[in-house]
């Protein structure tokens, strides 16, 4: 029986050589303190303690939608006049805030200190920090830092920051010649991980998450390991674990039907799954989620879409929409092309795609008015006056914040792209 899904379905290679549109000018970005809304939902027993500014708070606590007195798992430290002025020895503030804090949340077993843009702009010194309290914390809780700044960065970079951070603390296996195992690199959510995890257990691979639902349960990282992205923007994950001796299966992103097989094959091919079987795991919920998408192609088959770069999703979004939606792409763009880990995705863009990498906001509003595309996917600060011009648009940050990934999630996705079409026709009628 051969394999059930080619890495292409014709000979063309797509966009492997395209040459990208380099931008480098005014940005338009999110912070990167966002990631921290979806990983503390998944570390459960982790706290994120950023030290920024009261801007930061109230950017966090808005986003998250957290009322205060739900105990999240997020706090600001709030650098304040004292500190700035030197009136107040910073780090003498902030071991004292992490010190009531764990006091106060006895649950607590993972630390990160978060760097904003006010705690670098100051140069406060957070590695030195997190080393000074880890010797006074640990075993108990272990601290660590990370930069979540959007001062050069776009904001999933932040999830990025914090996976690096604690690859070197990954355990490494007892035996030197350990089985091959596999691992899945991103924060997913838990259904969506759940999901994954019963299809790749079904074929008979065993599999870890990376980050875990809890601190102790870090997976083993070695030689022996096999690793899957789940996410297109871990590039300083990735080439961290594969300093440890990881290797990375590359294959597309799992959104759609189409990219979630073969995301799912690239395990059972490096695990030697027979074909058979991975075809009897995988056919049922292919079958529901291709059903699933006939009903949203009708609405967005032939519609003409435009990608502002902004979360690093944006190829994997594009092959999607196009090959399995039937949507015209007019522009790709993306905050940072990675050759490698996007060859998948690239080979699947039809020959010709304008992919732009980097981002001058005048000049690519420009092309997009001029293109005039049917949908725009983009940040928060455009929508509304790219609607204004009478453009539909969906907000690339929802892309981010919603399941979209696996076969039950391909109609949730697709559902994204076809209601800002169907909300337009409402009020246009």
């Amino acid at each position: 029986m051969s394999p059930v899904i080619p890495i292409r379905s014709d000979t063309s290679s797509g966009c492997s050589d395209v040459v990208p549109l380099v931008e480098r000018g005014q940005r338009e970005v999110f912070c990167g303190l966002t990631g921290i809304i979806w990983l503390h939902r998944k570390i459960q027993d982790a706290f994120f303690l950023v030290v920024g500014s009261r801007t930061c708070a109230h950017l966090i606590q808005s986003a998250a939608g957290v009322m205060i007195f739900a105990e999240p798992r997020f706090g600001t430290a709030i650098i304040d006049e004292r500190d700035l002025a030197g009136l107040a020895d910073v780090h003498t503030e902030l071991d004292r805030v992490v010190q009531q804090l764990l006091a106060r949340r006895p649950d607590i077993r993972l630390l990160f200190l978060v760097g904003s843009c006010p705690s670098e702009v100051i140069k406060l010194d957070l590695s030195r920090a997190a080393e000074r309290l880890n010797t006074i914390h640990h075993p108990a809780v272990r601290v660590l830092n990370y930069s979540g700044s959007g001062i050069e960065t776009t904001f999933t970079q932040g999830e990025d920051a914090c996976l690096a951070a604690m690859v070197p603390g990954l355990p490494a296996p007892s035996a030197p010649e350990a089985p091959p195992a596999l691992m899945v690199v991103g924060t997913l959510a838990d259904v969506v991980e759940d999901q994954l995890r019963g299809l790749l257990e079904r074929m008979g691979l065993k599999v870890d998450f990376f980050p875990p639902r809890r601190s102790q349960e870090m997976p083993v990282v070695g030689t022996h390991t096999r690793f899957l992205l789940a996410q297109p923007f871990l590039a300083d994950t990735a080439r961290a674990l594969q300093a440890r001796g990881a290797q990375h299966l590359g294959a597309p992103f799992p959104l759609g039907v189409e990219g979630t097989t073969a995301w799912l094959q690239a395990a059972a091919t490096a695990f030697g799954v027979a074909p058979e079987l991975f075809d009897s795991v995988t056919q049922a919920a292919r079958q529901r989620a291709e059903k699933a998408l006939a009903v949203h192609r009708q609405r967005l088959q032939g519609q003409r879409i435009f990608f502002f770069p902004d979360s690093q999703l944006e190829i994997p979004l594009a092959r999607f929409v196009h090959r399995e939606l039937g949507m015209d792409l007019v522009e790709v763009g993306t905050p940072y092309l990675h050759r490698q880990h996007m060859a998948p995705e690239l080979a699947w863009l039809p020959a010709g795609t304008r992919v732009s990498e980097g981002q001058d906001v005048d000049r690519q509003l420009d092309r997009c008015l001029a293109d005039a595309p049917d949908m725009v996917v983009c940040g928060l600060g455009l929508a509304n006056p790219l609607e204004a011009q009478g453009i539909t648009t969906k907000w690339a940050i929802e892309l981010v914040f919603t399941p979209i990934q696996g076969y039950e999630q391909a109609a949730d996705l697709a559902g994204l792209f076809s209601r800002p079409l169907q909300r337009r026709e409402k009020l246009a009628a």
